[in-house]
């Protein structure tokens, strides 16, 4: 299989586990902060806050940096918002607003790039799969 289908296998096959937890939102975007922090512990950023004083930590928001990109999914009640940036040394040139599936292929294709340049960051990604 030449390399670009296999990448565009390894997206697609990324895209489908990252749905597979959608079903329940707050499940969802707890599941794809872990798996991130795993994956790519280096380029990604988790906040979780508390609701109150007790109760459990809840990811509020997730923030992939991916060479010029910054991929970053906000959790708010029962929605998220999903957003792509250009950045250019640290600085956001432009920000936009993504649907959640155009977000999951960028997210797909950020960490597809990611485990051809790292040895270590493809076999996070290839356990994070066949989880």
């Amino acid at each position: 299989m030449p390399a670009e289908d296999q990448t565009a296998l390894d997206i697609d096959l990324l895209a489908a586990s990252l749905r597979a937890d959608a079903g329940d939102l707050g499940t969802f975007v707890e599941a794809l902060a872990v798996k991130l922090e795993q994956a790519v512990p280096g380029a990604v950023s988790v906040e979780r806050r508390r609701n109150g004083m007790l109760g459990p930590k809840r990811v509020r928001r997730i923030a992939l940096d991916a060479g010029g990109l910054r991929l970053e999914l906000v959790a708010g009640g029962a929605a998220v918002q999903t957003f792509c940036s250009r950045t250019s040394g640290g600085i956001v040139l432009k920000r936009e607003q993504l649907s959640t599936d155009a977000w999951l292929q960028a997210l797909g294709e950020a960490l597809a790039a990611a485990a051809r340049s790292s040895t270590q960051t493809r076999q996070a990604l290839e356990r994070l799969l066949h989880e």
